[in-house]
């Protein structure tokens, strides 16, 4: 193993010191050890030591974080242990600039509650959610022994429900406050918010108990004025997951065109998309006297819905279904025109009705019809190979063959019936699709949008698609622990603000949350023990490390975090 080699030589002006990096190897011919140098230092006194640091600081790169601390312990000092420091200082410089901590404390003011307990409970959590998913079981662990959290050395797993309870009890006011802290240091652009929705699944076969609930799905008394409807929480509905057989929730989620959610909704499972857009629209108008543009897939495009964000100023850029038969909806796919190259995959052409005020926008993508075409001519020789030869086949076989074919939707949609009951490929269904390749229609109800904005605007709606992958992939929505209503609502409401969070991180550096976890996550705390007492120091910072705090603007963590002297 290398290690320093110091030797001495004497001159008229005193003793001199040289270093050398040497190592001892064996050699089997004379049966004893020779030391062989590996580099020459030079003389002690004119050492270059910013060069050793520098070769330290590289070298310390192979190791892991702790190993890089125990290595440079120094004598008389004992390496204990160490925990990330990296990510969980980045999220809490972000969640101190957007005021949350302050936001949480002024909110329970007046209680007999430790604000600053509440708000450091939360935190963790929301840390945990974007660096280290859990349960809130697992999560008390893993503040105690995983990671460093100012002001939080460890937290009991009632503290945490606690604490969940206490984010649902005022998460109308909390969320207000974070919205106009959001809106005012960030100078959110909330001019065009992209709306969409998802549901999460619970891993039982037993749905909760109906209860009587308000227009916004809320808990309402019995009797009372507010109640409008009876539902359970979690209850069974359309599953987006594939998991119709599965109690859901609906969770919505309203992002700028920046990519950063401003608010978060929850719904009991079997609430239609429809009335959903109309209540964000609603609780938004709340919070911004601005114009709102609101974006939304096609499941949010009823007559009701567009007069409902009209209101007030509003506007909406709404998707349409092509396969529709409404007469709007036919009669602007078959008006004639050219289309218009707005970007290198977009062309688009408006098209006027004359007996209707909405703007009909459709958007061609070239490349999408070819992968259309493509995905279809795959379908139809699937098709084909599986109806060649049933004409020998009796009037049973094919009908058996033709619901095996009925359970595959991709195929059933080519195939027909004849009058004779034969089997065959339906080729005006092709023609048809044909026609529909690559292209999708918008829906405006503003004559001030141009159609080019129309576009590349509804464009932007996969911000909320990345978002809803991001919450299901990253930071774990599912699967929730929790059978409370309330705890539910607050689970979400922590999974909201860790996006929060990640996006604000993701915008300012303009890397992705992955790559930025694994980076800041390389910087530890160390803890070291000796007869002076203890203290707490952080591994060096890379060129990276540093880049990204300078994007954040964030100071660099301090070198010794914590320092105790030994008691007597």
């Amino acid at each position: 193993m290398p290690y320093v080699k110091t030797s001495t030589r004497t001159t008229r002006s005193g003793v001199v010191r040289y270093l050398q990096l040497a190592h001892n190897e064996w050699d089997a011919g004379t049966q004893r050890s020779r030391t062989r140098v590996l580099y020459n230092f030079g003389r002690e006194d004119e050492l270059d030591r910013e060069a050793i640091v520098r070769l330290v600081t590289s070298l310390s790169r192979l190791l892991e974080p702790g190993q890089a601390l125990a290595a440079a312990a120094q004598a008389g000092w004992e390496f204990v242990s160490s925990v990330p420091l990296g990510g969980a200082y980045v999220l809490d410089g972000l969640w101190r600039r957007l005021g949350i901590d302050a936001v949480i404390r002024g909110c329970v003011a007046g209680r007999r509650l430790d604000g600053r307990w509440l708000e450091r409970t939360l935190f963790a959590l929301a840390a945990s959610r974007a660096l280290a998913p859990c349960s809130k079981l697992a999560a008390t662990g893993w503040v105690a022994g995983d990671v460093h959290i100012d002001g939080l050395d460890q937290v009991s797993d009632d503290a945490c429900y606690r604490a969940m309870d206490e984010l649902h009890a005022m998460e109308d006011d909390f969320g207000k406050k974070v919205y106009d802290n959001l809106a005012n240091l960030l100078n959110l652009e909330v001019d065009l918010l992209f709306f969409d929705t998802t549901s999460t699944y619970f891993e039982t076969e037993h749905a909760e108990e109906v209860l009587p609930r308000d227009q916004n799905g809320r808990r309402a008394e019995a009797g009372s004025e507010e109640a409008a409807d009876e539902a359970a929480f979690r209850s069974r509905g359309k599953s987006k997951d594939s998991r119709p057989d599965l109690p859901q929730v609906i969770v919505g989620m309203a992002v700028t065109r920046d990519g950063i959610p401003v608010r978060c909704w929850c719904w009991p499972g079997d609430t239609g998309d429809q009335a959903l857009i109309r209540q964000a629209r609603d609780d938004m108008r709340e919070r911004t006297l601005a114009r709102v543009i609101w974006v939304g897939d096609r499941g949010f495009s009823s007559a009701q819905n567009r007069r409902h964000l009209m209101r007030a100023g509003g506007a909406y850029i709404l998707g349409e279904k092509l396969r529709s038969a409404a007469p709007d909806i036919q009669a602007a796919l078959g008006r004639q025109g050219r289309y218009r190259q707005v970007a290198e995959n977009m062309h688009v052409k408006e098209v006027k009705l004359d007996d209707i005020d909405d703007r009909m926008v459709i958007c061609f993508n070239p490349e999408a019809a070819v992968r259309d075409a493509a995905n279809r001519d795959q379908l139809l020789t699937q098709l084909r190979d599986m109806i060649d030869g049933s004409d020998a086949l009796s009037a049973t076989g094919r009908a058996r063959l033709s619901g095996v074919i009925s359970t595959k939707p991709g195929l059933k949609k080519f195939m027909k019936t004849t009058a004779s009951g034969l089997l065959r490929i339906d080729t005006a269904r092709i023609k048809a699709e044909q026609r529909l390749d690559g292209k999708f229609l918008l829906r405006c109800g503003d004559a001030r949008i141009s159609a080019t904005d129309i576009a590349l605007g509804c464009k932007q709606l996969l911000e909320v698609e990345r978002g809803w992958r991001d919450m299901k992939q990253v930071i774990d929505l599912r699967p929730v622990y929790h059978h409370l209503e309330d705890r539910i609502r607050g689970h979400v409401t922590l999974c909201w603000l860790a996006l929060l969070l990640i996006r604000i991180t993701e915008t300012s550096t303009g890397q992705t949350w992955n790559g930025l976890r694994a980076e800041l996550q390389r910087i530890h705390l160390g803890t070291f023990t000796g007869s002076h007492g203890t203290f707490t120091r952080r591994t060096q910072l890379t060129a990276g490390h540093k880049l990204i705090f300078k994007a954040l603007d964030l100071p660099e963590p301090p070198l010794v975090v914590s320092a105790a002297p030994a008691t007597p």
